[in-house]
């Protein structure tokens, strides 16, 4: 049977509508066979996170990994890859795939510190990621081991002008935030101990209560478990004031020699550079609503940590933080040949 012209013209029409249609379907996130991909999240993601499980940035990342997951409607999985205060996972997040299902649980030490340390450090932390937000800060705490029989500040510094190099404190390794705070100490006091890096919190704190190191510049949460039991010594906070969670430990800042001393840790949600604006928007949204939830509030304010609001200028913060950190580095030599 053969058309008329205007069965022709009215099919052609039918046929053009139908077009308009599946194309309308497939910009509004419909799936289409072979065409449009899913909105994200639509598989698992990646909290990747540069210390062994324990620390405080694994509690940090394990809290915000359980209460996102259900928010985003995901699975997300806690990734530990640790090494080099942090670097070694950093650098690998750096160069993943920007689509949001690898992120980096991130701090102070790899995403400022380290590279200050090491300027041969293959990536940058202020220009190979995106920022999704601010999780928390949290000071940390100098610490004694039993067999020193120091209990207070000005003992400690009694101790170590009267016997200059003879004692040594451990951190978590070069470039972390517990050896900066610890040569801000060695600074501002005018005495000298021996730094000792260690690879992660978890010997850090053995050794320490086992005897076989003197002193530890610690994370709150690493040190509560060891400071409640009298296996180790909190001697100060480095806060500008006494922690909420440790309410008996006096700031550095209140000693003489020490004041106005100030230096604390932070924990921020990063993704590689390039994330697409979407996800980044949505990330960044409900981390901030995360961060109201007084379940979460209280696992990480039990912690020593101070709950940010994921509003705050990330960007600009590290900069500024990477500015105080470069003066530190250059006053204590600690850069690397």
């Amino acid at each position: 049977m053969t058309l008329s012209l205007l069965d022709a013209a009215s099919a052609a029409t039918s046929r053009r509508d139908v077009l308009r249609g599946l194309a309308a379907l497939g910009a509004a996130g419909w799936a289409l066979p072979g065409s449009a991909q899913s909105a994200y999240p639509s598989k698992p993601i990646k909290f990747v996170v540069g210390y062994p499980a324990g620390g405080s940035v694994d509690l940090i990342g394990r809290v915000l990994a359980d209460a996102l997951g259900p928010r985003l409607k995901a699975t997300t999985v806690v990734d530990n890859q640790g090494g080099a205060a942090g670097a070694i996972a950093a650098q690998r997040v750096a160069t993943s795939t920007p689509d949001g299902y690898t992120l980096l649980v991130g701090s102070s030490n790899e995403l400022v510190g380290t590279r200050v340390v090491n300027p041969a450090q293959r990536y940058d932390g202020l220009k190979d990621f995106t920022p999704i937000g601010m999780m928390a800060t949290a000071p940390v705490v100098l610490t004694a081991a039993p067999h020193t029989g120091i209990k207070s500040i000005p003992e400690l510094l009694d101790l170590l002008r009267r016997n200059p190099g003879k004692y040594s404190y451990g951190s978590s390794g070069v470039g972390s935030t517990l050896h900066f705070a610890g040569e801000l100490f060695k600074q501002k006091a005018g005495v000298f101990m021996t730094h000792i890096p260690y690879r992660g919190v978890a010997p850090l704190t053995s050794d320490l209560a086992g005897g076989s190191l003197d002193f530890a510049v610690l994370s709150p949460s690493s040190a509560m478990p060891f400071i409640r039991s009298g296996r180790i010594t909190a001697l100060a906070v480095s806060s500008t004031q006494r922690l909420g969670s440790l309410p008996q430990v006096p700031a550095l800042t209140e000693f003489a020699p020490l004041k106005g001393y100030e230096l604390v840790g932070w924990y921020a949600l990063m993704a590689p550079k390039g994330l697409p604006a979407d996800v980044t928007a949505l990330l960044a949204s409900q981390l901030q609503t995360t961060l109201q939830d007084p379940v979460v509030r209280k696992k990480l304010e039990d912690a020593g940590m101070v709950m940010a609001t994921g509003r705050e200028n990330l960007a600009r913060f590290m900069a500024d933080e990477s500015s105080k950190y470069e003066k530190l580095a250059e006053f204590a030599k600690m850069r690397e040949a």
